[in-house]
């Protein structure tokens, strides 16, 4: 039965660990418990936020409204030929669990995706994205509910208007839809991507010259872990701003000052810098606000070092910003979404 919980904290919800509280709390388990939702007043009358596994959120103030965090579980195959399968997972299940479903079965383009925290559903949302794969290159469909009027419809790939960390549902379409499910178009031979980042080294390290898919994830994992803190022990949103992408040349001129300027070629001739090398460079790493840190292994991520609210993070990435532009007139932009 759906319940309703009043003066609720957000603590151990979002992965910043920040204390938060929200006028009201509800869960769901069901698209039934959500049809139930959006008929009471609590619902209809109160500003609302829709939470995954909160791990790209930053809490500065508390939440006057209804939050509702999405539970919708379950991972499927809805069809398959001799080479492709259609996974559908619901939007609550936890986005490196269904990876692993994937790998224990075979299925081929989640793996360089290992270990990002969060939920399926808010995978479309920011198109996530790690070592040369995004959403956008193994996405099939979505299914979703209009938060005022509970219809559901499906997006395709292409009304989904994926970008950089960008999708429909970060712009025209933001708060206006809970996302119930996502499908995925998978190969059931490997089509391994190990050039981007350091796969290749780390496989190289593990010794193995003839990878798997689940080597590959295993690849990623130590990556990741090598660099990225875990959230369970040391409160952060994973990486908390966006590669920036330049003209050719900005990228030239910033390339004659700075020789060992870290930097990919894109399609459209334009050049991503690396944000993280950017920071490090202006000696940031480390660095703290109140109990808010620059991560001393990965300058992208900030952490909660010391019992910190998300005004001290939002102040540390203010300034790592302004350092950034006086150093180099590059812009950087937050990718975690500020409340």
């Amino acid at each position: 039965m759906l319940q309703i919980k009043q003066h609720f904290n957000l603590k151990p919800y979002n992965t910043f660990g920040i204390e938060a509280l929200c006028t009201y709390f509800t869960e769901i388990y069901s698209e039934t418990d959500f049809l139930e939702l959006i008929q009471n007043t609590i619902y209809k009358t109160n500003q609302k936020l829709i939470l995954g596994g909160g791990s790209n959120i930053l809490f500065t103030k508390n939440f006057d409204g209804i939050v509702i965090k999405n539970n919708l579980k379950g991972i499927s195959v809805i069809s398959q030929t001799q080479t492709e399968v259609i996974v559908k997972a619901n939007a609550g299940e936890v986005w490196h669990d269904l990876v692993l479903w994937c790998i224990s079965n075979n299925y081929c383009g989640l793996e360089n995706l290992s270990l990002i925290p969060g939920c399926v559903g808010a995978s479309p949302m920011q198109n996530i994205g790690a070592y040369g794969v995004e959403i956008k290159d193994v996405f099939y469909e979505l299914e979703a509910f209009d938060v005022e009027t509970g219809d559901k419809r499906s997006f395709n790939l292409l009304e989904c208007k994926f970008g950089y960390r960008e999708s429909v549902f970060k712009n025209e379409f933001k708060n206006k839809y809970l996302i119930a499910s996502v499908s995925f178009k998978l190969k059931k031979q490997a089509h391994l991507n190990t050039t981007y980042g350091a796969i290749n080294t780390e496989l190289e390290h593990m010794k193995i010259t003839n990878p798997s898919i689940k080597d590959v994830s295993n690849a990623v994992i130590s990556i990741r872990e090598s660099k990225l803190p875990n959230p369970k022990n040391m409160g952060n949103a994973g990486s908390f701003f966006k590669n920036p992408e330049v003209t050719e040349s900005i990228y030239l001129n910033l390339k004659l000052k700075y020789p060992n300027l870290v930097a990919y070629l894109l399609d459209n001739g334009n050049y991503k810098l690396a944000a993280g090398w950017l920071i490090e460079q202006c000696d940031l790493k480390g660095f703290a606000h109140n109990g808010a840190a620059v991560h001393t292994k990965q300058a992208l991520v900030l952490i909660n070092k010391n019992n910190c609210t998300g005004d001290d993070v939002y102040q540390l990435s203010t300034y790592v910003l302004q350092k950034v532009f006086n150093t180099f007139g590059v812009t950087l932009e937050r990718e975690v979404n500020i409340i």
